[in-house]
C-alpha cells in the first residue's frame, strides 16, 4: 500500500510538473531563445578573432619570406666576394627563418581549415535560431488567436504549448548532436606530430631545412 502511495505521488508530481511546462511554455520558450541568441553571437565573435589571428599569422609568414629572400641574395654576394665564413653563417640563419616559415604556414593552414568549420558551424546555428523565432512568433500567434476566439481555451493551450515544446526539444537534440560531431571532428590525431614523427624515423624529407641544404642550393644558384 506505502508504495503505491509512493508511486501516485511520484505521478502527480510529474502531472503538475509538466502542467506547469505548458502554461508558461511560451515565456519559457522564450527565454531559451534568447540564451541561444547569446551563445550565437559569442560564436560569431570567436570566429572574428580566428580570423584576426589567421591575417596576423599571414602576415608573418609574409615578413619570414622577405627576410629569407633579402638573406639569400646576400650571401650570394658574400660567396661571390670569397666570403666562405660570413656565407656560413647567414646560410644557417637562413636555414632557421626557413624552419620558422614552414611552422607558420602550416599553422595557418591549419587555422584556415578551422575557421572553415566555425564559419559553418556559425551558420547553421544562425538558421536554426531564425527558425525558432519563426516558430516562437507563429506559437504567440496561434496563443493570441485562440485567446480571441475563447474556442476550448485549455485544450488549444495545451495543444499549443505541447507543440512548441516537441519543436524545441528536437531543436536541443539536433544542437547536442551537432556539437559531438564537431568535437569528433576536432579530437583527430594531430598531423604536425606526425609528422614530425615520420621524419624522425627516416620517412620522407627532414622538417628542418640544414645550412649545408641552403650553401648547396645558393652555389648552385651562383654557378648557374
Amino acid at each position: 500500500m506505502f508504495k503505491q502511495i509512493l508511486t501516485l505521488m511520484r505521478g502527480r508530481a510529474h502531472e503538475a510538473e509538466e502542467a506547469f511546462g505548458d502554461r508558461h511554455a511560451l515565456p519559457i520558450l522564450a527565454q531559451q531563445i534568447r540564451d541561444a541568441a547569446r551563445g550565437v553571437e559569442a560564436a560569431r565573435r570567436a570566429v572574428a578573432v580566428a580570423i584576426a589571428q589567421n591575417r596576423l599569422e599571414a602576415e608573418n609568414a609574409e615578413r619570414l619570406a622577405a627576410r629569407i629572400k633579402d638573406l639569400e641574395n646576400r650571401t650570394i654576394a658574400a660567396l661571390e666576394m670569397g666570403r666562405d665564413e660570413l656565407a656560413t653563417e647567414a646560410a644557417g640563419a637562413i636555414a632557421r627563418l626557413e624552419t620558422e616559415l614552414q611552422n607558420a604556414r602550416q599553422v595557418q593552414a591549419e587555422f584556415s581549415g578551422g575557421i572553415d568549420r566555425l564559419r559553418q558551424a556559425v551558420r547553421q546555428s544562425e538558421m536554426r535560431l531564425s527558425a525558432l523565432r519563426r516558430g516562437e512568433r507563429l506559437a504567440l500567434a496561434r496563443d493570441r488567436t485562440r485567446r480571441l476566439s475563447n474556442d476550448a481555451p485549455g485544450e488549444n493551450t495545451l495543444a499549443d504549448a505541447e507543440a512548441t515544446l516537441a519543436r524545441l526539444e528536437q531543436r536541443q537534440r539536433e544542437a547536442e548532436l551537432t556539437a559531438e560531431a564537431l568535437t569528433t571532428l576536432e579530437s583527430g590525431p594531430d598531423p604536425a606530430a606526425l609528422a614530425e614523427k615520420l621524419a624522425a624515423a627516416g620517412c620522407g624529407r627532414p622538417l628542418v631545412t640544414s645550412a649545408d641544404e641552403v650553401l648547396q642550393r645558393l652555389r648552385s644558384r651562383m654557378n648557374a
